[in-house]
């Protein structure tokens, strides 16, 4: 019998972030579910979910380990990690009404035109939901009658209110934004109104020997090939596994990364020792179509399975630190900083659409702090 599969999707629904279960209906899987307290049916969306956490994300893979197979191709990691959940009560908007079939047949409409542009899933998913919960807001007033005004009162009455999250807020008014323009086919002007300021965190980074304890614990090749890989190019955990046998190219020395964030191609240089260790993995491997491949060659490299390998990484390292693979991407472009590589190389390298999203490194980076003398070491 075949193995049920469920879609996994980041969204916001009530004020979280959530991951959205789809599958097909199945009456066994849906027994193993309901067995599970942490999991929510919700009306609105039409699926199970669950609030987003580590924590809980690994209890379901375990859960499902024998029962289901997980897709995480349309979850971003990169922005979960970035977007902290709300830390409010599930109840907010349980007073919201539902929407009239007018306004949804407009949110099917509105999800159509971005999926005909080309808008990853994830992005749509956001987008539809935090849509949603504004209009919810006004069930009893048609779109075409929706001003700024609206736009501000819920901002005040909903999100301020409830304490809601800034990044829901520039979501809903980012939402709100595309959706007139492109739908409804007027002006109003969410950019009129004042959008959080976002905090500017320091990225995490760990120290060169760090690295290399992290990198030399784990055993097998495999996991030591996929994490040497990440920080020596620098990737994302979806780039990483997206990654295809002739993305690599030994000959020139590159690896090329298609279709990442914002849908770009970039291509970074290969290490020759990490290029070593690939060659001795695929000897060991032998992967026919993605560089790294599931449990018995099937698809590719489970998301959570190489947050684990991570984890069992750190832990055999004893660094006490709450390390995830991203810490590995910021490390590489720090350190390269500190070597001396230009700023727009280091751009060019992580893909960043924006000069200004890479010079964060510049805060971390201790080349220059180095040189400073404390004033208390002149005493």
């Amino acid at each position: 019998m075949k193995t049920p599969k469920i879609n996994l999707s980041i969204a916001h629904h009530k004020g979280l972030c959530v991951m959205r279960l789809n599958f097909t209906k199945n009456e066994k899987l849906l027994k193993v579910l309901r067995a599970y307290k942490a999991l929510r049916w919700s009306q609105s969306m039409n699926c199970w979910y669950l609030p987003y956490s580590a924590a809980l994300n690994q209890e379901l893979s375990d859960l499902l380990k024998g029962h289901a197979f997980i897709d995480y191709s349309a979850v971003s990691f990169d922005v979960i990690e970035e977007v902290p959940m709300n830390k409010h009560n599930q109840k907010t908007n349980e007073n919201l009404k539902e929407l009239p079939k007018e306004s949804e047949l407009k949110l099917n409409e509105f999800k159509n035109w971005m999926r005909s542009r080309r808008y990853s899933e994830s992005t749509i998913n956001t987008y539809i939901d935090a849509l949603r919960t504004f209009l919810r807001f006004f069930p009893n007033k048609p779109i075409y009658e929706i001003t700024n005004d609206d736009v501000i009162c819920f901002n005040n009455e909903y999100i301020l209110r409830n304490k809601l999250s800034a990044s829901f807020q520039n979501q809903v008014v980012n939402s709100i934004k595309l959706f007139f323009t492109t739908i409804e086919m007027r002006c109003i002007q969410p950019e009129l109104i004042h959008r959080p300021k976002r905090d500017r965190a320091l990225p995490n980074v760990l120290s060169k020997e760090e690295i290399k304890l992290i990198l030399n614990a784990p055993r097998n090749i495999k996991h030591k090939a996929m994490l040497s890989l990440i920080y020596s190019c620098g990737l994302r955990r979806s780039e990483l596994l997206n990654l295809k046998l002739n993305d690599i190219d030994s000959n020139r020395g590159l690896v090329i990364i298609r279709q990442a964030k914002g849908r770009k191609d970039r291509v970074t240089p290969l290490s020759e020792k990490v290029l070593g260790l690939l060659r001795d993995y695929f000897m060991a491997y032998r992967p026919k179509e993605w560089l790294f491949e599931g449990q018995n060659g099937k698809g590719k490299y489970d998301e959570r399975s190489l947050a684990n390998v991570m984890k069992q990484a750190v832990e055999k390292s004893k660094i006490n630190k709450p390390v995830t693979l991203h810490w590995l991407r910021h490390s590489y472009a720090t350190h390269l900083l500190e070597n001396g590589t230009d700023l727009r190389y280091i751009q060019e390298l992580l893909g960043h659409s924006r000069s200004r999203t890479t010079e964060i490194y510049t805060h971390v980076s201790n080349k220059s702090l180095q040189k400073i003398v404390s004033p208390f070491d002149t005493l």
